[in-house]
């Protein structure tokens, strides 16, 4: 059972999903994964490494050994470790090298979200980096198999990353606010 903190997490999580991620289209493929309660919503509170490596691992091992109508997807929310962008990128590393040792590589891919994403050439004031903030630190696992169908089935996938720009920029930094307004990190630093 989970805890309330983690009961909460989630909330918000979910909340970030529909008014953000959804309500803007932003993900395309998303609500499909929502609306059939196929999508995995994993909250670990520990801020050890190790103990984090070991959830990613069991995360790893479960959405591969399930159907995917148990589980398409996961979102394995952190919220009290790698607050730090930095360290964060360095473990989605770390998470990449493992998927390839354990010969997932190709079968699932990640995702990264974080309270302070920022793409590398990006100036720190644009609007892009929107596109992969979240109210905690978020590894997602996608099954690739079912990427590429979404892509195949999609008209114009290459557009999807200027089209979300572009919708963030006529919104304006207030409404990304207002609508990215959870009581966690703070996503505007």
């Amino acid at each position: 059972m989970l805890c309330k903190k983690s009961l909460e997490v989630e909330k918000q999580i979910r909340d970030w999903l529909y008014n953000f991620v959804i309500d803007l289209n932003l993900c395309p493929f998303a609500r499909s994964v929502i609306s059939d309660k196929s999508m995995r919503i994993a909250v670990y509170e520990s801020s050890d490494l190790k103990k984090i490596i070991d959830s990613f691992l069991f995360e790893l091992n479960l959405i591969q050994s399930v159907d995917q109508v148990e589980v398409s997807t996961t979102l394995m929310v952190l919220p009290n470790s790698l607050s730090n962008f930095d360290e964060y990128l360095s473990f989605i590393d770390l998470a990449e090298e493992l998927m390839a040792e354990v010969g997932l590589e190709g079968i699932i891919q990640l995702a990264s979200f974080h309270p302070k994403y920022q793409f590398e050439g990006e100036s720190a004031d644009s609007v892009s980096h929107f596109t992969n903030r979240s109210p905690y630190p978020i590894v997602h696992f996608l099954r690739e198999d079912m990427v590429t169908q979404a892509i195949n089935n999609f008209d114009k996938p290459e557009s999807i990353s200027a089209k979300n720009i572009s919708t963030l920029e006529v919104m304006g930094l207030d409404e990304i606010r207002r609508r990215m307004s959870f009581k966690t990190q703070d996503v505007f630093n």
